[in-house]
């Protein structure tokens, strides 16, 4: 009968070669074997359980049709799965008689006084995604800071049956936009893939899930259900560690999800090295896909997402106002619109315009930070200053140890305390390669560590730099711009030493000769 059941087989496979790519079936229909054909049961053999789940997910359907064409109406299908190749152990699935040979399961509610849960939806269009509508894509603001995450987000929710970022990690400091991310990818998702099962939930909420189901005895039923999502967004879950039970059950969803091609997006506060109470197993599943890190806000992101906040508010806030905050405010989005929210409160409370002491009258009082930023300039200026070193031979190739020294700080507090690459910290102090840059944090980072003089005197320069008071930090120059051959009046304001913005829409010029007509504040020209 075996002759006759690999006869019928050969005649299925170039129908099913017609309706899947050369790769495909090379890679999953050759290794196929015609155990028996008996009773119009047929028996495959298989070299693997993830071989048959990943046949029986994605070509289930097609195989059912094409066996019941050629081998009769009836015909039921059985598997014989390799699980010791060294022993040549098997185990047989029961005859399937069902269209997808992986059905998902109806989730039955145990008990008619339980609790409104996810647990609950039996059907795809019954689940709730349990997604924060107004978090989305359309006022998620790019930058450079979260370009790579969001973009990969992107990706995912147009294809997420692409396997290629599966599982997304994207972790980053609170505050920085990654809930706001995962619930945008999965509305886009549900926007696009209507028929797709979209979760999202917190590790808090998964872990009293979880826990409830070991009380009600319903763990099987809690991982059946799990088992049935195409997308699950885990949020914080650095908030497993040390829970064991929840891991392990957590384990094995991820795997049942993984090897069937359903999409994992999982958030953290720190990447998957500095996870401490996780299992070893489950952090290198963490890194299967793609790591992304969500980092702090730059300056000019944090301009776009102030503007962005206040037009959907419909609120009229001064520019020079915008930029007070977008220099000042730097920890997170949320305080970002927690000031814009302030800003808002006590015009109303006090009946008075926003404009700049008012926003510095809200930040002294709600801002826990360095109250101007720190630039490159006068990081130098401090530490020259302090080590009694001349700036310009920092910016020689003089290797003298004074000067060596104050160049390694002046790079480390750059690092440190700047949003500018190792590239262009380099650029700008003595026009040094990001190697050097990173070389020099280094050796002051393991200096700081065995020498309590040399940290003593870097906690002084530190002290140094926090003694920037916003009051300084917008002396105003206005001045007049001319740029080439074609006079422009524009408003410029100088913030800080070495830099000009143009307000209004203003490109920044290479070259361009200022003119000053109204002084308004104090300020020297020459700093331009």
């Amino acid at each position: 009968m075996e002759g006759s059941a690999q006869s019928l087989w050969e005649r299925c496979l170039p129908i099913i070669r017609n309706n899947v790519d050369e790769k495909q079936y090379r890679t999953w229909f050759e290794p196929i074997q015609i155990i028996s054909f008996e009773k119009q049961v047929l028996t495959f053999g298989l070299p693997s359980q993830y071989f048959y789940e990943f046949l029986s997910e994605h070509f289930g359907r097609l195989i059912f049709s094409v066996v019941r064409r050629v081998f009769g109406e009836g015909t039921q299908l059985k598997y014989s799965l390799m699980v010791d190749q060294t022993h040549h152990l098997t185990v047989d699935i029961e005859p399937v008689n069902t269209q997808p040979l992986t059905p998902r399961a109806k989730i039955q509610a145990t008990g008619s006084n339980r609790a409104p849960s996810p647990l609950q939806a039996p059907m795809p269009q019954d689940l709730d995604p349990q997604l924060n509508r107004n978090y989305s894509f359309e006022n998620f603001i790019e930058g450079v800071s979260n370009k790579l995450p969001r973009s990969v987000g992107q990706a995912i929710a147009e294809h997420p049956k692409q396997s290629t970022f599966n599982p997304l990690f994207i972790y980053g400091a609170s505050g920085v936009g990654k809930t706001h991310l995962v619930n945008a990818i999965g509305a886009k998702i549900k926007e696009l893939h209507p028929t797709k099962r979209v979760l999202y939930v917190s590790a808090h909420l998964f872990q009293v899930q979880y826990t409830d189901s070991v009380r009600k005895n319903t763990v099987n039923d809690f991982i059946n259900f799990y088992q049935t999502i195409d997308v699950l967004i885990i949020d914080d879950v650095q908030e497993f560690a040390s829970l064991t039970k929840t891991q392990n059950t957590f384990f094995h969803i991820f795997n049942h999800l993984h090897q069937n091609g359903r999409q994992l997006i999982l958030t953290s506060d720190r990447p998957p090295t500095a996870l401490q109470g996780m299992e070893e197993r489950l952090l290198t599943r963490f890194k299967w896909g793609l790591l992304a890190e969500l980092e702090k806000p730059n300056q000019q992101l944090r301009h776009d997402i102030l503007e962005n906040k206040i037009r959907q508010d419909g609120l009229k806030i001064p520019e020079e106002v915008i930029d007070f905050v977008s220099e000042n405010v730097n920890d997170s989005v949320r305080e970002l619109e927690g000031i814009v929210n302030s800003l808002m409160a006590y015009s109303v409370v006090w009946n008075r315009d926003i404009d700049l002491p008012l926003a510095e009258q809200i930040l002294k009082r709600a801002v826990k930070q360095e109250n101007k930023p720190v630039t490159i300039d006068f990081i130098l200026d401090k530490v020259c200053g302090y080590f009694n070193v001349k700036q310009e031979d920092v910016f020689t190739k003089c290797r003298k140890q004074p000067v060596a020294q104050v160049r390694q700080i002046a790079m480390y507090l750059a690092q440190k305390h700047t949003n500018l690459s190792l590239a262009r910290i380099g650029s700008l102090i003595g026009k040094r390669t990001h190697a050097t840059v990173l070389h020099s944090c280094s050796v002051v980072e393991d200096r700081l560590h065995v020498d309590k003089a040399f940290k003593s005197k870097m906690d002084e320069i530190e002290k140094l730099l926090k003694q920037l008071r916003i009051e300084d930090t917008h002396k105003k120059i206005e001045a007049r711009v001319i740029v080439g051959n074609e006079s422009e009046q524009r408003n410029l304001l100088f913030a800080q030493r070495g830099q000009v913005k143009l307000i209004g829409g203003g490109k920044p010029c290479k070259a361009f000769k200022v003119e000053l007509f109204k002084p308004c504040g104090k300020g020297n020209l020459d700093t331009l």
